[in-house]
């Protein structure tokens, strides 16, 4: 009996041993239906028992590493478009990966127009077309989507809760559209597979998608960090004080929406509690919890649109947005990594000085390139309808920049100007196969002298050049394009290409 209960206990002991020891287990990212990035070496990695000794196989290739720390990586020699593959990962256990495929890989991210599915929204229009194009959908079983969820984070994180989807009728409801129409150009344009990693949120500005290590660097930005930890450390004293108070608060609300009724105004909005700024992810916390678990993914590059909530702050605008992306190529540790974005539509509340950095940033950037889209947007709608010429057109900057076949892929972009005879001659690039006015002469040009102030102009276009001038204006010295919140302007190229909104003078 005692020798009975001496191998009980002793079985017992090894198949706990068994328990501890960790299964071995790939990042999120490596799950069935994924797509990796033809062409470049694609690492693999994920978590392991310490010292475990990790095999992967894939499409001819075979493995070996040692988990370090809990952690491995495998790197995989560049691969050529196809599939589907399966993937095997042996450690303690085994894992197979199925219906994977090799192909073009994409990060989509930015804020809500990015975000917008194809499908039905609550609260917005509906996209043009929409029911048409869920129906091709079926012809793109090889386009698939990663789409991170809604989370913040204090610290970079290096796990997500998400998988890959195949495309069809009923999952392209739910695929960003301008993710969905940008993927389909490409997958038509080269027949490989097309990987879709879809991160974005509506209402964010750019600073949450950063790093706080690259804001804290940058003497321009420090301040947005430092406002971020006294809003952190105010924040007790300010919930305290507003439940010290919450029942006057209240009552005074109650008695200016009484108020309002009477005179038919508009009801002032009810109270609430300060938000706690920890879980608003200010400073980093999007990049911590929806950027740092993709990386060092293989990607090929990042379309992104964003800026809305950053509008007010344009001139800051010019330095955060494109230390923004050069944070995101140093954590790739790819200075090239082609990043193309779209200029915001127009818009009532949208400044033209937003869209001003942008222009600046595609000028001073290598390797990115703007969408311009002032044709297709709308006035009184912040999320436009026209989703697939955003697509489009990104894909076109897609063929030029990242895949370096030689065609026009943006509109007009002013250049410099001359002074002559009371006229204002304004070169343009990207002129493309000529300059053209849409719909009739052109319009949105503005002119002003030495006195600043600017009045209608009549611009006509010669050759490669605009010509401006203003009868009122006899020594002129600036001139502006589309300078509103939502300009209606008509300078296109003729490859039907808008040409984006610009002024000479220029702030520094």
């Amino acid at each position: 009996m005692k020798r009975y209960y001496n191998l009980l206990i002793v079985t017992t002991l090894i198949i706990c041993c068994l328990h501890l020891k960790a299964n071995v287990n790939p990042a999120s990212l490596f799950c069935d239906n994924a797509v990796l990035q033809r062409g470049v070496v694609v690492p693999v990695w994920g978590t392991a028992d310490n010292n475990e000794k990790i095999t992967l196989e894939f499409a001819g290739q075979k493995i070996s590493t040692t988990a370090v720390n809990g952690n491995w990586m495998i790197k995989l020699k560049p691969l050529k478009a196809g599939g589907p593959f399966e993937m095997v990962i042996t450690g303690n256990n085994k894992i197979i990966l199925k219906n994977i495929l090799v192909g073009e890989v994409w990060l989509c991210s930015g804020q809500s127009n990015m975000e917008r599915q194809l499908g039905p929204r609550r609260g917005q229009k509906l996209i043009d077309n929409w029911r048409e194009e869920v129906l091709d959908a079926v012809n793109y079983p090889n386009i698939r989507e990663f789409a991170l969820p809604h989370v913040t984070a204090t610290q970079p994180q290096k796990e997500v809760n998400a998988k890959w989807i195949i495309c069809d009728t009923t999952s392209v409801i739910n695929f960003s559209a301008i993710g969905f129409f940008f993927g389909r150009e490409l997958c038509k344009k080269y027949n490989v597979p097309i990987g879709l990693i879809h991160s974005s949120w509506g209402g964010t500005p750019a600073e949450k998608w950063t790093s706080r290590a690259a804001l804290e660097s940058n003497p321009e930005l420090k301040a947005l960090v430092d406002d971020y930890d006294k809003a952190i450390h105010d924040y007790p004293l300010k919930l305290e004080e507003y439940k010290k108070n919450e029942s006057e608060i209240l009552k005074k609300w109650s008695a200016d929406t009484s108020l309002a009724r009477q005179n038919n105004k508009t009801l002032p909005l009810k109270p609430t509690a300060p938000i706690d700024p920890m879980k608003s992810g200010d400073c980093g916390g999007l990049y911590n919890a929806m950027i740092a678990p993709l990386i060092p993914y293989a990607i090929k590059g990042v379309i992104w649109y964003q800026g809305e909530s950053n509008s007010v702050r344009a001139k800051q605008y010019r330095t955060l947005f494109p230390a923004m992306i050069n944070d995101w190529r140093n954590k790739w540790n790819n200075s090239r990594l082609p990043f193309l974005f779209v200029q915001i539509a127009p818009y009532r509340s949208n400044t033209p000085e937003l869209r001003e950095a942008q222009l600046l940033t595609w000028q001073k950037t290598p390797n990115t390139s703007m969408v311009v889209i002032t044709d297709i947007g709308d006035s009184i709608n912040i999320h436009p309808t026209h989703k697939r010429p955003v697509g489009e057109r990104l894909a076109l900057a897609a063929r030029a920049i990242a895949y370096k076949e030689a065609i026009e892929y943006a509109g007009p972009v002013y250049k410099s100007m001359k002074i002559s005879d009371g006229k204002i001659i304004l070169s343009f690039t990207h002129v493309g196969t000529g300059l053209v006015a849409k719909d009739g002469a052109l319009k949105g040009f503005i002119i002003a002298g030495s006195d600043k102030k600017f009045v209608p102009a009549t611009a006509i276009i010669s050759e490669d050049k605009v010509i401006v001038s203003a009868e009122s204006i006899k020594e002129p010295l600036a001139v502006r394009y589309g300078w509103k919140n939502s300009p209606d302007i008509n300078l296109f190229n003729k490859e039907d290409l808008p040409a984006s909104p610009f002024r000479t003078d220029v702030e520094k």
